[in-house]
């Protein structure tokens, strides 16, 4: 073999090592360290033609896919976060420091606001919580807060407080691309209407709760306590609180030269609207109830005690017949004729006793005793 093969074989061989030592070293560097989402993520997925994509990709990597596909967006759902997440989210979706800020803040009341090309929409959830018996300390409604923010490209959730958990929202509308399909809005319809359909969930319990009050209000034995009907009153008006304001936000987002949903989700956003004005109708009638079963309750407590006062003073005047009367005949005076009769202390004693008697009849046939 002459020099020039020896040389073009090593120079293969050469080739050939680098190209193996190259390859191994891409093959360690290619596969990028996969980010995890952080603990207050409840779900992240890219939605395309209303089908969700498989796979939980990292948010920022889930925004970026979205940006570049078409018909696409994602979907971002959030349960209390911390500063530091909600902070990185703005970054990562373009949001400004007043929305994260209100993101991260909670007890917000029901509205709609328009952040530059992000639409924010406040909702309160409810949840009824179950108890044996009502107290003065029952806690009957739970309640907390979901924002929807909104972009071209995405739809993200934060919700705060245990109720109003937003799994099977997601499972629901997943079912349904074809409603999907609209893009963001459609994830703020379907937030809508779970929260008016717990609305009216809430409510038919706290309607049972409050036929329970008013029959031990009105009962022979009257065993209801002022304050467990105030706490349930308490109750009652903060959910009204919850539901009421939702009112003007959603008849905003109807209105046609509004920058709100697409006309192809118009028709359910009046469903949405429609019930929640059912909700709405409900929770005024309870409250408005409990405040008649409030006075209703304290007229019976004033009647319960102008009785007590009655009787109170029928057996003071009772007794005021009986101290007259022993009173006279102790005053022993030298010429008080009874002092020297032989029947006088069984007199005093027969007197007082048919003076209490009469007393008794007269205040027992009026009503007093």
């Amino acid at each position: 073999m002459n020099e020039r093969a020896v040389k073009d074989r090593a120079g293969r061989g050469v080739r050939a090592l680098a190209r193996r030592l190259l390859g191994r070293v891409e093959d360690d560097d290619s596969p990028t360290p996969r980010r995890s989402n952080p603990d207050a993520v409840v779900d992240c997925a890219v939605y395309v033609n209303g089908r969700r994509e498989p796979g939980r990709p990292h948010y920022a990597d889930a925004y970026a896919r979205a940006r570049h596909g078409r018909d696409a967006f994602v979907w971002l759902g959030l349960h209390d976060p911390g500063p530091a997440v909600l902070a990185a989210v703005g970054r990562t979706f373009g949001l400004d420091e007043l929305t994260v800020e209100q993101a991260l803040a909670d007890g917000h009341r029901p509205t709609v606001q328009r952040h530059g090309p992000v639409t924010l929409l406040v909702l309160r959830t409810a949840g009824y919580v179950e108890h044996a018996e009502l107290t003065d300390t029952s806690e009957v409604i739970d309640t907390g807060d979901v924002m929807v923010l909104l972009g071209d490209r995405f739809a993200i959730t934060v919700r705060h407080g245990a109720a109003g958990a937003l799994r099977s929202v997601r499972a629901d509308i997943e079912r349904r691309p074809a409603l999907l399909a609209a893009g963001p809005w459609a994830v703020a319809y379907a937030v809508c209407a779970r929260m008016v359909d717990s609305y009216l969930e809430v409510a038919g319990h706290v309607e049972r709760d409050l036929e329970r009050v008013e029959e031990s209000v009105f009962a022979r034995d009257r065993s209801a306590d002022i304050q467990h009907i105030y706490q349930l009153k308490r109750e009652v008006v903060e959910f009204k609180r919850a539901v009421l304001p939702l009112q003007a936000p959603m008849r905003t987002l109807l209105d046609p030269g509004a920058d709100g949903p697409p006309r192809t989700l118009h028709r359910w956003f009046v469903d949405v609207d429609g019930r929640l004005s059912r909700a709405v109708d409900r929770v005024a009638a309870y409250d408005d109830l409990l405040t008649s079963i409030v006075q209703s309750r304290l007229a019976q407590l004033a009647v319960e005690q102008n009785n007590d006062m009655r009787k109170i003073a029928s057996w003071a005047a009772i007794a005021a017949a009986q101290t007259a009367i022993a009173g006279v005949y102790g005053m022993n005076f030298s010429h008080m004729p009874e002092l020297s009769w032989r029947y006088g202390y069984a007199g005093a004693l027969t007197l007082m006793a048919v003076s209490a008697l009469t007393l008794y009849r007269l205040f027992r046939r009026s009503g007093w005793l």
